[in-house]
């Protein structure tokens, strides 16, 4: 380790478990410590908490994080709103679940609407997903920078 923002980084991810583990016990759950890291680990995207440790250690943050504020475009339309869940799934996708700040319209018929607040979809590191509207756009663009 060379700098200290890679230790704090470790440490940060440490005692957001203790603080995990002592919430869940004020309500009836207990978890062991190493639970709770796995839990953290999850919440950051990452596959165990293994895993989340040396990507903090090579000073490689995770893209997204529970909580972070995004930007981006949900079936072509604009949304600003916050990651809520996040959990890592195969070939190196994403599951994320956003709850828009403002409900966005979903559909583009003008005489009627469906209006979406919560979505969750699976992104690639790019930001994108690989599913796809009919005209070929990806159904979730996140602005990441």
């Amino acid at each position: 380790m060379n700098s200290y923002s890679e230790t704090t980084l470790v440490a940060d991810y440490k005692a957001q478990a203790k603080r995990l583990r002592a919430k869940l016990r004020e309500s009836g759950t207990v978890v062991s410590h190493s639970e709770a890291l796995e839990m953290i680990a999850s919440q950051h995207g990452a596959r165990d908490w293994n895993t989340l440790s040396a990507r903090s250690l090579r000073n490689e943050p995770p893209v997204l994080t529970v909580g972070d504020r995004v930007s981006g475009r949900y079936l072509s339309q604009p949304f600003v709103g916050r990651i809520i869940g996040l959990s890592q799934i195969n070939g190196g996708q994403m599951r994320v679940t956003l709850r828009f700040d403002e409900a966005v319209d979903v559909v583009t018929f003008d005489s009627f609407s469906a209006f979406r607040q919560r979505v969750t979809a699976e992104i690639g590191k790019d930001g994108r997903s690989k599913r796809k509207t009919s005209d070929g756009v990806p159904q979730m663009v996140l602005d990441l920078v």
